[in-house]
């Protein structure tokens, strides 16, 4: 059965500084933190993700989710999230693994499977947390010793992450998953909707046009969309307005007003107040107590 320990040391391994680190295997990112860290701001993808050391918090929305070296973490859409990490230290630091979930892939392999999809009337949560078993443990620790022989990763690599997926499938997750793989399912269209806003996100909120991105009425839309997110989709636009923003104070070195104006805010004070409600603090001072962690981390 597989050994939750291993795991932890091949990441270490592979992953030898904090951050997120990609890898040779495609979709397959490596984390490490030497110290615990709270209000982390991120979108997540729909990926599949273990902690092999350490415990992590992630809220969503309203929804608290907890997890560790016992639990594994499956994220069906593109989703804001606000995460804490619990337990770490230099001496045993966090370490944690996310594979991001291609669709294709799910659905092919429910396809060929005697795995029938899971028909579900609505969709649930974004984010599910369950036992996590012996045999995706030892899935996990073969995919990633390969990390170690790149020459086997292009043949190898592939059937490891079909283990995965096919252990996945008959796990606690199999309607999520099969969500995730077909087209017509009400979070696919909660998706579309998602992909909309992702596109659209500077321009003013117009709802017939995500309505009819969605397939869906509005009613319909803001009930699953709030059920899968946490949040309405005029939320979900504020927060990838406010992260963007983020990310062009820290890359680019642009005052606040610009930030603001270039994410889509007519009035600097309103995304100045905006901005510190979901930060903790405004702009320019936020962008500097971020940069500063940065340099303490790389230092």
């Amino acid at each position: 059965m597989g050994d939750i320990r291993e795991l932890a040391g091949l990441i270490e391994r592979f992953a030898k500084t904090d951050g997120a680190h990609a890898t040779a295997i495609p979709n397959l990112f490596l984390h490490r933190l030497s110290q615990p860290l709270a209000g982390i701001h991120t979108v997540y993808e729909p990926a599949f993700c273990i902690i092999a050391q350490g415990s992590k918090q992630v809220l969503v929305g309203p929804q608290l989710y907890r997890y560790d070296t016992s639990k594994y973490l499956i994220v069906s859409v593109d989703v804001p999230i606000v995460s804490h990490i619990m337990d770490a230290s230099p001496a045993a630091p966090f370490l944690g693994l996310r594979l991001d979930l291609d669709p294709a892939a799910i659905g092919a392999l429910m396809m060929e499977s005697d795995l029938a999809r899971a028909a579900a009337a609505r969709p649930g949560p974004s984010l599910g947390v369950s036992d996590l078993p012996g045999e995706l443990i030892d899935a996990a620790v073969r995919l990633l010793r390969l990390l170690a022989s790149p020459q086997d990763i292009s043949i190898l690599a592939p059937l490891a992450i079909r283990e995965i997926l096919y252990r996945l499938l008959r796990g606690e997750q199999t309607a999520r998953l099969s969500e995730i793989a077909f087209a017509e399912s009400k979070l696919q269209q909660v998706n579309r909707a998602i992909g909309w806003i992702k596109r659209n996100y500077r321009e003013p909120f117009r709802m017939d046009e995500l309505t009819g991105a969605a397939g869906m009425s509005a009613s319909a839309l803001h009930q699953h969309f709030k059920t899968v997110t946490g949040m309405s989709p005029l939320q979900y636009q504020k927060q990838l307005r406010l992260h963007e923003a983020r990310n062009l104070l820290l890359s680019q070195s642009v005052d606040a007003a610009t930030a603001g104006h270039a994410v889509g805010y007519d009035s600097p004070s309103q995304f100045s107040r905006e901005y510190r409600r979901m930060f903790g603090a405004p702009p320019v001072r936020d962008a500097e107590r971020l940069r500063g962690a940065l340099n303490g981390v790389s230092a």
